[in-house]
């Protein structure tokens, strides 16, 4: 079992910053990769960014030199630190773990960017 707490989201006015947190723990052997994706009303669950074992770094064209991943040394936290956030940006953003080839997801947490 892998379970996936989320914090950080909120509301927050164009141009300004968030922070999200997600803390994996259980049977967190041999974690793959960790990223954060997205879902706007209406759309697609999108990937925003992703960290992988290595410890290099994916991000969506969207989000590029706005948003930044990393995690903690034990490598079971991954954070998505969110700059000059767009309306656009407004979506539930959900933590991703992938794991002994399963994904594993938390529950969600809103970003509402006001214009």
């Amino acid at each position: 079992q892998v379970q996936l707490v989320e914090s950080g989201g909120g509301l927050v006015q164009a141009g300004g910053s968030l922070r999200l947190s997600c803390a994996a723990s259980g049977s967190i052997f041999n974690i793959k990769a960790m990223g954060w994706f997205r879902q706007a009303p209406g759309k697609q669950r999108e990937l925003v960014a992703q960290i992988f074992s290595g410890g290099n770094a994916y991000y969506a064209d969207a989000v590029k030199g706005r948003f930044t991943i990393s995690r903690d040394n034990a490598k079971t936290t991954v954070y998505l630190q969110m700059s000059s956030l767009k309306p656009e940006d407004t979506a539930v953003y959900y933590c991703n773990v992938l794991l002994g080839g399963n994904d594993y997801w938390g529950q969600g947490t809103q970003v509402t960017v006001s214009s």
